[in-house]
């Protein structure tokens, strides 16, 4: 078991979210994930349905898991449809935490969901941007699309979701 932080680029800890920063203070190993996710789910209490663990995390990828257990079977015994898509935004969520600095924020603005296949063992969301985020750019603000991938244990694509957010400047405004 690993104890080296979670970290993979080189960004300072004034340049990045407080989310991201406390990550990255973390383990890479199970306590580390298990702590994370324990704290995120405090945060976003409905993130808590799935269970998830935040396995992976840093600017334009994260990788979070959630096991099948009875709290989001559906009426046929599978992975309630709507379970996944908690996954997919708690999966894109702590991307944008980990690829924004903090002088942005961002908000859930819509979500595109194709359900592919029964989900009929546990499942792990894998968050990627579409593009890189010129954060330079937004002065007003900006769509941003996150790139969901939910797969089963076998590495079947099971539910794909495109989230777009809403990413402001701390000081403007962001209503959309």
């Amino acid at each position: 078991m690993t104890t080296k932080p979670s970290h993979t680029d080189d960004a300072q800890p004034s340049a990045m979210t407080a989310t991201y920063a406390l990550r990255r203070r973390l383990p890479d190993n199970v306590l580390g994930h298990a702590l994370f996710s324990l704290g995120m789910v405090a945060r976003v209490p409905y993130f808590g349905t799935v269970l998830p663990i935040v396995e992976e995390m840093r600017p334009g990828y994260c990788k979070v898991s959630a096991p099948k257990w009875f709290g989001v079977y559906n009426h046929i015994g599978t992975f309630h449809a709507i379970a996944a898509c908690n996954l997919a935004e708690a999966a894109m969520g702590m991307l944008m935490e980990a690829s924004l600095p903090p002088s942005h924020r961002w908000l859930p603005k819509a979500m595109s969901t194709q359900y592919l296949a029964k989900a009929t063992t546990r499942l792990t969301a894998e968050a990627t941007l579409t593009e890189p985020i010129d954060v330079e750019a937004i002065s007003t603000g900006t769509d941003v699309v996150v790139s969901v991938r939910i797969l089963d244990t076998h590495g079947t694509e099971v539910v794909h979701a495109d989230i777009t957010t809403w990413v402001t400047p701390r000081a403007g405004d962001d209503s959309r």
